[in-house]
Order: structure tokens, then C-alpha cells, then sequence
């Protein structure tokens, strides 16, 4: 199955058997779901703020990134940028690119809320993250969150690719040991045996303990990718990354969250926040705004309740929308 969408593109089909790996494994990557075009203008825009040819840096840097240094020069060398998608049309674009929310469809949708954009340079000599599951930082009611990790350079052991521990996302979120206000997930008197995290994030092993929980799964997998192949990966899969090591190689990926539309987000606000990319919510939304369309379902036409929709698997081995 191929669909071809009332916009006249045609649909990236989604297989049963990348479907189950996903669930299986705790992550799926899509080869070339970007096409060169696509994967230029992300590159391009990155460019223009690394070289200096855009000034949205500076408002970013105060409002919505994370950068280390004091400089300009050190910023950009390092930067690690929040929610591009709120000042720029290609950010904005990306987000919503509609390849990544047919994927998005298959695997959480078919209705696709949008939460957040990160753009990562890595530039030789800097990056890395030790063991942290994406949930500790971003929760969903219900838990619906995944990431979708969109390559701008080729990623691999030697420029700082992402590493993972197969499997693990069947991991509960191990909580923060201090006050929980607000933590939506299961606690040690839920769960007999969680223990509080301590360090997540942090490089060294000996003090982040979600090390020990990623030995279980054995070694360690490198996510070699090619710029436009997508990971996508489970909310819960542990998965660290490492400095770039080499002399001339940037390691840029542009790294984006979304979850269920009929999720709760407690996270940055509340639901009104975030856009609505794919299908339709009985919750409250945003649009996008700065441009970008988006294909949403229309509501009930008898004006009853919404009853939503499902991905279900389809005589011909893909997986396709049935109304409920």
C-alpha cells in the first residue's frame, strides 16, 4: 500500500514487521525517510547559524537554548538549541515534515501532537550525554512520548553517534529521589525494586546509575546513520551519545518529540502549547505559526462525540487507519 493523501503526496507506508520491531526492540530507523532536498535545506539552515547569516541565535540563546560559554563563538561551537520551531519556518517545517508523522501515525497515531525541537551541532571535540531516558524529562498522560532523531551528518562511533540498549524501553522510568510533584509515572511503591535515578544525563558511568540498568541489555548499539535517516526511538529506551572525536567532522541531528494528541502534556505548559500535526483531539491545541500545513481530520460530522481513530494492521501486510 502506497495511499496518496488528499494533498496528492504519496504516503511513506509503514510495515507490520517494522511496526513490531519498533515495539520489540524499543526503536526503528528509516532509511532516506528525508529526501536529499529536504535533508539540504535543514543543513543549509544550519549553516546559516553557525556561520552567523541569521541572528535568531542570540533570541534563542535567551529564551529557549541551552549553550555553553560566554561568546558568541563559543555558543555557536557548542550549541545546543530548545524549540527552533517557535521563530523559524525551516525549523517549524521540519518538525512537521509529513514523512516523519506517517511514520509517527503507525507507531503512537494516528493523532500526532508535536512537543518540542532540539538542533544539535556537535562540533569536533564537543557533545555527549551519558544514560537517560527521554520520559524522566518529558511526560505524557497517557505515556505516549517518542523521539524521532533526524541525521544532518553521517553519525557514527567517531563523531558522536547515538548508543543504545536494545530492549530496555520495557524499563519503567526510574524517578528523580527528590519532591515528585507532577511525576506522572509508577514509584518504588508501585514498582518493587525501582530505585531513584541519580545523575541521569552524566557522562561518567560510575556516577549515573542508569548504567547498571543499561548492562542488562547487554552491549551497547551504535546508531550508524546517513544524513536523512530517522531513528525513531521509545520514550523509556535508555540511550547515551559521546564527545565528536574527530578533527573536521561535525555531528549535526536535528531531534524532535512528539506523543499521542489525546495524550496530557504537563510538560512546558499544557496541551494548548503544542501542535496538533496529524489527525484530530478532543484536547486542546495549537497550529502551527509560522506556516507550515498540516493534514488534520475533520471532526464528527453527525456533531456526536469523537471517538478517534486506530492503526490497524491491513490485508496487504501495512498498517492503515480504521475509524472507531
Amino acid at each position: 500500500m502506497n495511499e496518496t493523501v488528499a494533498s496528492g503526496r504519496k504516503r511513506y507506508p509503514v510495515s507490520i514487521e517494522q511496526y513490531a520491531a519498533y515495539h520489540k526492540d524499543g526503536y526503528l530507523i528509516v532509511k532516506g525517510l528525508l529526501e536529499a532536498d529536504d535533508v539540504s535545506r535543514l543543513q543549509s539552515w544550519t549553516d546559516d547559524i553557525f556561520y552567523g547569516r541569521v541572528t535568531e541565535l542570540d533570541h534563542l540563546s535567551r529564551e529557549h537554548a541551552w549553550m555553553e560559554g560566554t561568546n558568541k563563538a563559543e555558543r555557536l561551537a557548542s550549541a545546543r538549541m530548545h524549540m527552533p520551531h517557535l521563530h523559524n519556518e525551516t525549523a517549524e517545517w521540519g518538525l512537521l515534515h509529513p514523512r516523519l508523522l506517517d511514520v509517527l501515525e503507525a507507531l503512537i497515531g494516528p493523532d500526532v501532537l508535536a512537543l518540542q525541537s532540539m538542533l544539535f551541532f556537535n562540533p569536533p571535540g564537543k557533545g555527549g550525554q551519558g544514560w537517560h531516558q527521554d520520559s524522566f524529562y518529558i511526560q505524557t498522560q497517557p505515556d505516549s512520548l517518542i523521539g524521532a532523531w533526524v541525521a544532518l551528518d553521517r553519525a557514527d562511533e567517531r563523531n558522536g553517534c547515538l548508543w543504545i540498549a536494545p530492549g530496555s524501553h520495557c524499563e519503567p522510568i526510574y524517578p528523580p529521589p527528590e519532591a515528585r510533584k507532577g511525576y506522572v509515572h509508577a514509584d518504588e511503591r508501585h514498582i518493587q525494586g525501582l530505585v531513584p535515578v541519580t545523575a541521569p544525563s552524566h557522562m561518567d558511568d560510575s556516577i549515573n546509575n542508569l548504567s547498571r540498568i543499561a548492562a542488562k541489555y547487554g552491549e551497547a548499539v551504535p546508531i550508524v546513520l546517513e544524513p536523512g535517516d530517522v531513528l525513531f526511538f521509545h520514550s523509556h529506551l535508555l540511550h547515551r551519545s559521546y564527545r565528536n572525536e574527530t578533527a573536521d567532522r561535525f555531528r549535526r541531528a536535528y531531534v524532535l518529540h512528539y506523543c499521542n494528541a489525546r495524550s496530557r502534556v504537563p510538560w512546558n505548559g499544557s496541551n494548548e502549547n503544542h501542535i496538533l500535526a496529524r489527525g484530530r483531539t478532543h484536547l486542546p491545541y495549537a497550529s502551527p505559526k509560522l506556516g507550515t500545513p498540516v493534514e488534520l481530520s475533520p471532526e464528527p460530522a453527525d456533531g456526536g462525540s469523537d471517538k478517534g481513530a486506530m492503526m490497524v494492521a491491513m490485508p496487504d501486510g501495512d498498517m492503515g487507519k480504521m475509524d472507531m
